[in-house]
């Protein structure tokens, strides 16, 4: 029997991919579970397994194409014992799950679209020409994630946009027209100034972003536009913090982790967002809320080849330091092979960026929407510091901390560091409770 293998979902508000390659080809044997498919999402990269055992009849996609979920990516001959309910328990569906080997669905569902509470109602938008009026609210709203982000601080419900893009995607210029003709006629969208042709100053080299480097480059660009950033600057000592990571380190390479400061600072943070809840938070601008989260999961940039991507230690309120070196190695090895899962992606509610590595002292971090504020790392130095009996050496990391003043002032941003200053001062109590 012939069988279709689509695109599967891969996560709220991911509606596309980029083929990085294709592993099968024409005639090959194929065996459920087996990879057929590498994609690039806009959060992680992603082998695509088949649900059913065939042989190849056609292949469908090529490497560089982008592709929708749902759409079909090859054709199988399936064996009878292929059957695509050979995927599921008897009785039962089984949803895709995003991450590597374990995406498997026989037919993608989209995702419903984000609620969202708008201060006035729009005028209906028909839908695009490729979709009829009984289909659109079945249908996924073609945006990227930072798009719909943008649209819920506005105000405006993303399901009443009329998308410009292919197959009617919604852009961020979409949105500002929708919310200026709302009230008014209003100007035309902003516009992209063209750049000088630099060709005639010397020979030049044009390289097409990544999927990856696009998101990077929108989402830190709206977070940068509007959200207003307020940076402060504070100096730890951290001499207790390098001897209890030298004692530490044989337990941490025991089990398996490589114990550095940045394991330490994930576990403080978050004891200091149990201290400070308005900056475990998150603004729902369309709603005029704040999300008061109770749970403690810290983002950690990583530095990667595709780019900067910020995976999530979970639950760090119920982790001490080994856990969390262990945890941190094993995420910073899967960034760096580009083997992130989505959900490893997702969730966090403060982010950690260290640049120590690299001599970095003190530097203006910008928010990861939808956190509140990120915490940023700079070289530890050895400085003579005043003392009880003097001058005497003492190691100073910079700190940097930006938050959102929407949402936190000065002087609570200010407690907040601060607090993080007076607990890596004196770490033990803080890094072993669990």
């Amino acid at each position: 029997m012939t069988t279709d293998i689509k695109l599967p979902e891969l996560g709220e508000n991911i509606e596309e991919a980029d083929v990085l390659s294709v592993l099968v080809s024409e005639g090959d044997q194929v065996l459920k579970d087996d990879p057929i498919i590498e994609i690039e999402t806009e959060k992680a990269t992603i082998e695509v397994p088949s649900f059913v055992e065939g042989t190849v009849s056609r292949v469908a996609v090529s490497a560089g194409d982008t592709v929708e979920v749902g759409q079909v990516i090859l054709t199988l001959d399936a064996s009878e014992d292929g059957e695509p309910q050979a995927n599921t328990r008897e009785g039962e569906s089984r949803p895709a799950e995003p991450a590597g080997r374990g995406v498997t669905t026989a037919e993608p569902r989209p995702a419903p679209p984000p609620e969202v509470t708008t201060p006035a109602p729009s005028p209906p938008v028909a839908p695009p020409p490729h979709i009829s009026a009984s289909e659109e609210g079945a249908l996924p709203v073609f945006a990227s994630p930072s798009t719909r982000t943008f649209a819920r601080e506005i105000g405006v419900d993303v399901r009443q946009v009329r998308g410009s893009g292919p197959r009617g995607r919604i852009s961020d210029e979409d949105v500002k027209l929708h919310s200026r003709t709302r009230v008014s006629a209003g100007p035309a969208p902003e516009t992209i100034r063209p750049l000088p042709d630099f060709s005639e100053f010397g020979p030049i080299e044009r390289i097409p972003l990544s999927r990856v480097r696009r998101t990077i480059a929108e989402h830190v660009g709206q977070a940068a536009s509007t959200i207003p950033h307020v940076t402060l600057f504070e100096s730890a000592d951290v001499t207790e913090v390098e001897g209890l990571r030298s004692r530490n380190k044989p337990k941490a390479e025991a089990a398996g982790g490589k114990l550095t400061i940045t394991a330490i600072v994930i576990k403080v943070v978050a004891r200091a967002l149990e201290a400070f809840p308005r900056v475990n938070a998150s603004l729902d601008a369309g709603r005029h809320e704040i999300v008061l989260k109770r749970y403690f999961h810290v983002g950690v940039a990583a530095d990667t080849d595709r780019g900067l991507v910020v995976p999530v230690i979970r639950d760090v309120d119920r982790k001490n330091i080994i856990d969390i070196s262990v945890e941190l190695t094993k995420l910073a090895e899967k960034a760096r092979s580009g083997k992130l899962s989505l959900g490893e992606l997702q969730g966090g509610n403060i982010a950690v960026t260290n640049l120590g590595g690299l001599g970095t002292g003190h530097f203006t971090p910008i928010i990861n929407a939808p956190d509140v504020a990120i915490l940023g790392v700079g070289r530890a130095e050895t400085r003579p510091v005043y003392g009880e009996s003097g001058l005497e050496p003492r190691l100073i990391a910079p700190l940097s901390l930006s938050f959102d003043h929407r949402v936190i002032d000065g002087a609570d941003g200010a407690r907040f560091l601060h607090w993080i200053v007076e607990a890596l001062g004196k770490p033990q109590p803080l890094a072993f409770e669990s």
